[in-house]
């Protein structure tokens, strides 16, 4: 990965908790948050006493290295918004400025648990389809805007073996969303709920209250039996 291709976008546990269904059902669960980036959700279920690990590719950069590359890309991003707007649901959030402040106010919190969570081994530089962890080491694995969304990027046999990478290291795992970048339901997905009914792992496309990109509402839910 070079930083100069990274466009940082954090998300809060607020949207978490309406993308994964995360309740406090969930409280107790060790989790392992796949691609989480520069969201603050790490720091803010950390100060809830959650036991929570994040891994991503832009954990290999420093501090100071994200800091910049989010100052170089905000501006950017915030324009190609307000362009797009029509594209998105303007429901759980009610404008671009809304938006921008939400994500930039995440990256700052992120920003400011990072060396702190890094030493702590809550930020890990790791990537799908390998994870350096034991076999069932977490409760619930997610992955947010990343699998399925970028369906164009990654094929078919990239998702299943992430997704298998997932279950082996924990009972539960959500992904979200379904779609691709076009909108569209990701063409991987009937394969890859192909393996999981093979693998004998229960699963279910689950609605939730959370939609910002058109039609992106769902999250696959997969257990161990």
């Amino acid at each position: 990965m070079k930083l100069e291709n990274v466009v940082p976008w954090g998300r809060n546990l607020s949207e978490y908790r309406e993308m994964f269904l995360y309740s406090d059902a969930d409280r107790d669960k060790k989790i392992l948050g796949c691609g989480d980036g520069p969201a603050s959700v790490n720091s803010e279920l950390t100060t809830l006493g959650v036991n929570i690990t994040s891994i991503d590719p832009i954990y290999q950069f420093s501090k100071t290295e994200i800091a910049q590359r989010v100052d170089t890309t905000a501006s950017v991003v915030s324009d190609q918004l307000r362009k797009n707007q029509n594209d998105f649901v303007w429901k759980n959030i009610k404008d671009v400025d809304a938006l921008v402040k939400i994500r930039l106010d995440a990256m700052e919190k992120f920003l400011k648990d990072y060396e702190k969570g890094e030493a702590e081994g809550r930020y890990l530089h790791q990537e799908l389809p390998k994870l350096n962890f034991d076999d069932a080491s977490f409760d619930l694995v997610w992955s947010s805007h990343f699998l399925f969304l970028y369906s164009e990027h990654f094929d078919e046999a990239f998702h299943k073996a992430a997704i298998l990478e997932m279950l082996r290291v924990a009972t539960e795992v959500r992904i979200f969303p379904l779609l691709n970048l076009k909108n569209e339901k990701s063409a991987h997905l009937q394969g890859v709920l192909q393996i999981l009914k093979e693998c004998g792992y229960n699963y279910s496309v689950v609605q939730t209250d959370y939609e910002f990109q058109k039609g992106a509402d769902e999250i696959l839910v997969i257990k161990k039996s």
